[in-house]
């Protein structure tokens, strides 16, 4: 079993079994011990806002059947080139205005060239100037192209597992889940944080949420970052006719996963365009506690940061206080 799959000795051991006995429990009862957990652990109305660009979209070589940055499914998205870094900083600046604390970035490639890097790395760098937290996600990280980005600065990389190992094969062909896995040791290995979460809504089981949720606690340590992402039915790709996931086992989904992993930050991601404000609520009640915010994610729709706004007024919510920067040498 790769190192990054060993239970921490620290931390409970999460059976599917008893991650389903959880999604088991009457809605109110989750709820409660959920935010119960969530206030143990973090301040009980804050939640961290994050920012997403797609700094290199389309022509991917994968086959992942949601995404529409795919180049083996007929989409709208269009390919283009790694995004000049004066266009990456106005973008960066005008979230961090907007409110955001972490500025992320994503490419659609299956696995960074060295040179491709270089200009990643230029991008962390002058964004991690501006006093922002960085995140990227690039695909799989070959040997030492964690160390490079972290010797630039970044603090996050993002690498999602998608879904149950026992489902995965049903989403994405063309890398493993021990691909993945390898990845994210790498990045571990190196010293960075790990934002690591999944897609629900893809026409799995309860079983195979609980399976993903089982997956994600069992990494040593778990993720400091767990994005829960509801599926976006893009036209064109092989999942845009799946069935709505019914919006209150997405709130149990949520729930489960502030249980199994107290400490993590969870993410609401992808989906909350088209969420109710009360989903949304009772996502925060049941211990989401981190967003994107901007108009899209990638290349899929998002709320507005004006709404955003309303909503945490509304519910009493605010910023979570920026991490303290180390000082500088």
């Amino acid at each position: 079993m790769p190192d990054c799959l060993r239970h921490e000795t620290l931390d409970a051991v999460w059976p599917v079994q008893a991650i389903l006995d959880l999604f088991a429990l009457p809605f109110t009862d989750l709820l409660l011990q959920a935010q119960t957990v969530h206030r143990q652990h973090h301040p009980a109305n804050a939640v961290q806002q994050s920012s997403l660009l797609s700094i290199k979209t389309g022509a991917c070589p994968e086959d992942c059947a949601y995404c529409p940055q795919s180049s083996r499914y007929a989409t709208a998205v269009e390919a283009a080139p790694l995004m000049p870094l004066p266009q990456v900083l106005a973008a960066a600046k005008q979230a961090q205005a907007a409110g955001a604390q972490r500025f992320c970035m994503g490419a659609a490639w299956r696995s960074p060239t060295e040179k491709q890097l270089d200009g990643v790395i230029e991008h962390v760098q002058a964004v991690k100037s501006l006093g922002l937290e960085t995140c990227v996600t690039l695909g799989m990280l070959k040997p030492g192209q964690a160390e490079r980005l972290k010797a630039a600065g970044l603090d996050y990389y993002n690498h999602n597992l998608d879904t149950a190992p026992e489902y995965y094969g049903e989403i994405i062909r063309t890398r493993t889940y021990d691909d993945r896995l390898q990845t994210l040791q790498r990045v571990r290995d190196a010293g960075l944080k790990v934002c690591c979460g999944g897609i629900v809504g893809l026409g799995e089981s309860r079983e195979i949420r609980a399976g993903l949720i089982a997956a994600l606690a069992s990494l040593a340590p778990y993720p400091e970052s767990v994005p829960i992402n509801q599926l976006v039915k893009v036209p064109g790709t092989p999942l845009a006719d799946t069935p709505d996931l019914d919006p209150l086992e997405f709130v149990r989904t949520i729930a489960v996963t502030r249980i199994v992993m107290p400490k993590t930050v969870v993410r609401l991601s992808a989906g909350r365009e088209s969420m109710h404000d009360s989903t949304q609520a009772l996502c925060f009640m049941a211990g989401a506690n981190s967003i994107f915010h901007g108009e899209a994610l990638l290349t899929t729709a998002n709320p507005k940061a004006e709404a955003d706004a309303r909503l945490f007024q509304r519910l009493g919510l605010v910023a979570m206080p920026a991490p303290a920067r180390p000082p500088l040498n």
